[in-house]
């Protein structure tokens, strides 16, 4: 085996070589670039009123190595940056080098400020670290001009309350049972059954599971109660052909996969380049063997082409404005939130923008020859994106043989009263239920011959209780149906077993 000798460095090099970091000052360092990064990514977003993923979902993706002091990093940065903008620019300290990296610099100034001086190790720590008094002067005139004496008074003035909510996590029965997660979670924390979505348990708020071995190695998924009606109000069986039109970052789309028992095929459909890398390690993580990754447009897929000819059931959660999930995302922590620039002019062209874009994916989804199920969902409260949107496809849906039927029955918040048949439509409230969900459930019927799944009284139904009335037996059948029909259609009932004649 080859070996290589290292060039030894000249004296002179080894004298202006930079001193080795210690593990904590490498953790710091690494730590304020990682909160940096995620909060220029939010930033730019919300400067432009362009979706990004969740904060949450940026610092707990696979690249951010030190992940909970990122996260601690960005949200209270983010808390404090008001204050700290109006710092910045009483001290006047900053040239146009840390101008081009402000945000690293807002991150280092909360710490200065507010944080832990456990290390500055890096040339920005260094800058201002040397102007700590600057700094402090201009943070000291800010609480004169804003009439205050305390930094927590100027603290509340600024922050936004936290909005807490129950940690729900769904069992990937793909990997475990709930009764063996139930033993494993009560452990270290109270856990108990949601009433509504099989595989859910709920928890108490702030419950922090993202290092918990379950979540790491797949065997539960930290998912929303609202997040989970989605693919379970589709309820696809095992063996059908599903298509996820807009899959990342994935938890729905392996919670299909779970749903169909690991059976069929599921077809995970995702334009964006980064986002697509997410959902690939979400299905990895799930375990599921059943699911289809496409980098491509969904509205570019044909309907007719073999790999998407069969599909029978399509869950589409396109692209919204997130209005319903702003606690979780933590989008009250942001400069447009502050500033309530969400009634603007700016938010109403992009809500009418997202519109279009729902619409003409619906209109797609509604094309596709052997759907049987679709389910539209957003994570709006807006009734543009929502109830809007299925109005003006109803028309449509009908022409397919598409009608809407009642995901959840039981669940008592419906619709908006603004078109026929909104009773179907399922809402979940923000302030009530912690999250703004919204979704349809269409379902088709083509003349009298239907899927027993989608018949009138029926489309509410789980999949056990439909799988009930299909299982019709031969021997039934071979005494029923001649004495109605004779031979013939004893004949198509053999030929085409999962579907029957509606007699009325």
């Amino acid at each position: 085996m080859a070996r290589f000798k290292a060039k030894q460095p000249s004296s002179g090099a080894a004298e202006k070589k930079k001193p080795r970091m210690s593990n904590a000052e490498r953790s710091a360092y690494f730590s304020r670039r990682e909160a940096a990064k995620v909060l220029r990514s939010v930033l730019q977003g919300d400067a432009h009123r362009r979706a990004v993923a969740s904060i949450k979902s940026l610092v707990y993706s696979p690249s951010i190595k030190n992940k909970k002091a990122t996260f601690a990093l960005v949200c209270q940065t983010l808390k404090h940056l008001p204050i700290i903008k109006d710092v910045l620019e009483g001290a006047n300290i900053l040239n146009s080098r840390w101008k081009r990296q402000v945000e690293l610099v807002y991150i280092i100034t909360y710490d200065i400020l507010f944080g832990q001086e456990i290390s500055f190790v890096g040339e920005a720590e260094k800058f201002l670290l040397q102007r700590k008094a600057s700094l402090q002067s201009a943070l000291a005139r800010l609480l004169v001009r804003k009439k205050m004496k305390r930094i927590e008074d100027l603290l509340d003035h600024y922050q936004t309350p936290d909005v807490s909510k129950p940690r729900y996590v769904r069992v990937n029965t793909l990997k475990l049972d709930v009764d063996s997660a139930l033993i494993e979670l009560r452990k270290q924390y109270m856990v108990e059954k949601d009433d509504l979505v099989p595989d859910l348990l709920k928890l108490p708020p702030k419950c922090d599971l993202h290092d918990h071995p379950l979540v790491m190695n797949g065997s539960v998924f930290m998912q929303g109660k609202a997040s989970s009606m989605v693919a379970a109000a589709l309820d696809p069986e095992p063996g059908w052909e599903v298509l996820d039109a807009c899959a990342a970052p994935g938890n729905k789309t392996v919670h299909l996969a779970a749903l169909m028992r690991g059976k069929g095929k599921v077809i995970a459909c995702e334009l964006n380049k980064e986002r697509i890398k997410r959902l690939a390690d979400t299905v990895r993580l799930s375990g599921a063997c059943n699911i289809e990754v496409f980098h491509s447009d969904f509205l570019s897929l044909d309907p007719k082409d073999p790999p998407y000819s069969k599909v029978r059931a399509i869950l589409l959660d396109p692209s919204c404005s997130g209005s319903g999930t702003v606690a979780e995302r933590l989008d009250h922590l942001l400069p447009s939130h502050a500033a309530g620039l969400s009634a603007n002019v700016d938010e109403t062209e992009r809500l009418t923008k997202l519109a279009s874009f729902q619409k003409k994916a619906l209109t797609h989804a509604l094309c596709f020859p052997q759907a049987e199920r679709i389910v539209y969902s957003t994570c709006s409260i807006h009734q543009i994106e929502n109830e809007d949107v299925v109005k003006s496809i109803l028309p449509l849906a009908a022409s397919h043989g598409f009608r809407l039927a009642t995901p959840f029955p039981q669940w008592h918040r419906r619709g908006l009263p603004v078109l026929e048949g909104f009773e179907h439509l399922l809402r979940t409230d923000p302030v009530e239920d912690k999250e703004g969900f919204f979704i349809a459930l269409f379902i088709k019927e083509e003349g009298s011959v239907i899927h027993p799944s989608l018949s009138p009284d029926s489309s509410h139904l789980s999949r056990v209780e439909r799988t009930k009335r299909k299982n019709l037996s031969k021997k039934e059948a071979r005494i029923i149906m001649p004495t109605l029909f004779g031979g013939m259609f004893k004949m198509f009932l053999y030929s085409k077993p999962c579907f029957r004649v509606n007699l009325k």
